[in-house]
């Protein structure tokens, strides 16, 4: 009868472990205090001022409580070069000012290594703040989910 009851308990507190353990995870495993992140991924440069100013104001307006990383590639990368031009559309910010901003909150820019080359244009090329891409940098900037959004 010992064992038995030895056994019951035993049975208790693991299912209370489990039950409490899957609360303070969320849905996937993930933890409740982990911060999503949100990926904005720019391939429009001068050439799309509107699309191109509202991935830096979303990266921005996200970077407030989400964790946040900017992926510049295609036409994108002529934006984040030393020499670029300051690219403005009404009732935005322009791009330098936004991306200035960026890079003083530490969101991380990072620039595609075949999209410079393709430009004709190296690591060396580009604004002070902004890296060449490097794959993991896509999974060390959170710890939450990974979210995107594209321009």
């Amino acid at each position: 009868m010992l064992n038995h009851r030895l056994g019951l308990r035993a049975a208790l507190f693991l299912a209370a472990v489990l039950v409490v353990g899957c609360q303070s995870a969320g849905p996937h495993g993930q933890r409740d205090d982990a911060r999503d992140g949100v990926l904005v991924h720019v391939s429009k440069g001068a050439e799309d001022p509107h699309a191109l100013l509202m991935a830096l104001k979303m990266a921005t307006v996200m970077s407030s409580d989400r964790d946040v990383l900017v992926y510049f590639d295609l036409n994108g990368v002529n934006v984040v070069l030393g020499d670029a031009p300051d690219v403005t559309f009404p009732t935005f910010d322009s791009s330098k000012t936004q991306l200035r901003a960026l890079i003083d909150k530490g969101v991380p820019l990072y620039a595609c290594p075949s999209c410079l080359k393709a430009a004709g244009k190296a690591a060396e090329d580009l604004m002070p703040g902004v890296k060449v891409a490097e794959r993991d940098a896509f999974f060390r900037f959170t710890k939450g989910r990974i979210l995107t959004l594209d321009y």
